[in-house]
């Protein structure tokens, strides 16, 4: 996927309703990445911000997480693919692992929360932490939550576009 391709599928976003959230995907996903380089994330974390939903418009027979794995790892490698495949466990983690962070949940967070399967296990808490990529992700769940503001700021497309190009170019 080209550069160009990128800012079409980004743009493509625009108007499209985010889950009951007050913001468009495009909005939500630009949001995301301004936070993620607000935190001076890595370039895999900022993509992953932007790309974290994409899976919604790439493959809509799929659950978004494992539709945005597959697309965003093919394009970016492992590590963003994962990032996107796990910011919803990332979200049951945090539950879990700080109690108070439920009342952060916008509403349709949490009507979301419970189809993807509520607070973890004590078990699945441990595998998590203990992945190498797993507190990043609960950054990435972070700033997903924080990326639901109308009028907030967002990160510029064509700034991604080149941290894109210099990550494909490797």
């Amino acid at each position: 996927m080209t550069g160009a391709q990128l800012r079409d599928l980004v743009d493509g976003l625009a108007g499209l309703p985010y889950g009951g959230e007050a913001v468009d995907q495009r909005t939500h996903a630009l949001q995301c990445a301004w936070h993620a380089q607000a935190a001076e994330a890595d370039d895999d974390l900022v993509l992953a911000a932007l790309l974290h939903d994409v899976g919604r418009a790439v493959h809509p027979e799929l659950d978004h997480e494992t539709a945005g794995e597959k697309f965003a790892g093919g394009l970016l490698g492992e590590r963003v693919g994962w990032l996107i495949g796990n910011h919803a466990q990332a979200k049951r983690y945090l539950v879990t692992a700080e109690p108070a962070y439920a009342e952060t949940l916008s509403p349709a967070s949490v009507a979301s929360l419970r189809a993807q399967g509520g607070p973890m296990s004590d078990e699945e808490v441990a595998a998590f932490e203990s992945h190498p990529w797993g507190l990043d992700a609960a950054r990435l769940r972070r700033w997903d939550d924080l990326a639901k503001v109308p009028g907030a700021p967002e990160a510029d497309l064509s700034a991604l576009i080149t941290v894109y190009e210099r990550r494909r170019a490797g």
